[in-house]
């Protein structure tokens, strides 16, 4: 069995744009892509840490418990042997109580990178490799939480470009999701059901590529 660790926000968690319900593990992009490498001979887990409002390096000023950074390293140490961790975050890092912009962000997931490489797992377990998943740009907040993400769309130009500088800069692989799905016109932050869909198949591709876990 090979683990996949992710580390994500409310986009992966699978929430209903404009709701406070989630998409079921079928539906949500981790499950599509977990049962699509399992179709192909494979024995591939999706361990799932994805938090709703969780920023890369930042607090949230209202909840507590949403900095990235903290618990990072030992949550790579509890799952470890891991054959691949995927990291997508920064959506929340442009809310409106913050003024971060692209690059800000960028460095935040770096340094989500450096913890998880610097997480002290068992000295005969490999440290995994780290694909860097740029979510799809902001349009536009809509309904109960354009409050929380007015600005957004604007602060959030370039994050794609920014993300590939910094996995390229630390030796990471690199997604931008914004190349096969967008935002729901809902809420213009979150993902429909079809847009998990089209990205879950997407990274099954791009995992299948890596040969993190190879068929049996």
């Amino acid at each position: 069995m090979q683990q996949i660790f992710l580390y994500g926000d409310s986009l992966s968690w699978g929430i209903i744009p404009d709701t406070r319900r989630r998409l079921s593990f079928d539906e949500r992009w981790p499950g599509v892509m977990e049962n699509a490498l399992n179709a192909d001979a494979r024995r591939a887990r999706i361990l799932e840490d994805c938090l709703n409002g969780r920023r890369t390096v930042w607090d949230d000023p209202f909840k507590p418990g949403r900095k990235g950074l903290d618990g990072l390293a030992q949550r790579i140490e509890c799952h470890s042997p891991l054959a691949l961790v995927i990291l997508m975050l920064g959506s929340n890092d442009f809310q409106s109580m913050h003024p971060h912009n692209a690059w800000h962000s960028a460095q935040g997931l770096g340094a989500l990178v450096n913890a998880i490489r610097q997480a002290p797992i068992e000295p005969d377990m490999p440290v995994p490799p780290i694909l860097l998943v740029a979510p799809p740009p902001q349009q536009e907040p809509r309904g109960t939480i354009a409050p929380k993400f007015v600005g957004g769309d604007r602060k959030c130009i370039g994050f794609a470009a920014a993300c590939r500088e910094v996995a390229d800069a630390l030796g990471c692989h690199y997604f931008d999701a914004g190349t096969v799905a967008t935002v729901s016109q809902i809420d213009g932050v979150h993902l429909d059901a079809d847009q998990h869909a089209r990205l879950g198949a997407a990274l099954a591709k791009v995992v299948d590529e890596l040969g993190c876990c190879p068929s049996r």
